[in-house]
């Protein structure tokens, strides 16, 4: 063990304790969250996407604390997928295009696909959606 691991685990422990109630109480796993059972039981159309480990695009709409963000996260954890967030009312087109060119290597060097979550997505700009749609469009970013 290098010296630079050494201390990885406290320091990820440390960093866990700093995030916020919400985000530390967040569900882990599908049967965590409470509620939504019409798209979460196991025999729902959504859960078979989930489960199969392919994350197609999809549009969640709810009032906030409803679990769009924690259902997002799970389907990127589900399908080994990594997880990226913004949120329309603050990100640049700068910032969707470096999520995109990010996801794109990610995809092309690790084979690791990208699940991106952006909050508030109808306040996006025509200038931010045409920055977006090619990483759609190309599969680099669901």
């Amino acid at each position: 063990m290098s010296q630079r691991d050494l201390f990885a685990d406290q320091r990820a422990a440390r960093a866990g304790a700093a995030q916020p109630l919400a985000a530390r109480m967040r569900p882990r796993t599908l049967e965590e969250m409470v509620g939504q059972v019409h798209l979460l039981s196991t025999d729902s159309a959504i859960r078979r996407l989930i489960t199969s480990g392919s994350p197609v695009s999809m549009i969640l709409t709810g009032p906030p604390g409803s679990g769009k963000t924690t259902l997002a996260f799970l389907v990127a954890q589900h399908a080994l997928a990594h997880f990226e967030a913004l949120s329309a009312t603050s990100a640049s087109v700068r910032d969707v295009r470096q999520v995109i060119n990010d996801a794109r290597s990610r995809l092309e060097e690790e084979d690791v696909r990208t699940v991106l979550f952006i909050d508030e997505i109808h306040r996006f700009s025509k200038n931010q959606q045409d920055a977006l749609l090619p990483g759609v469009e190309s599969g680099w970013v669901v």
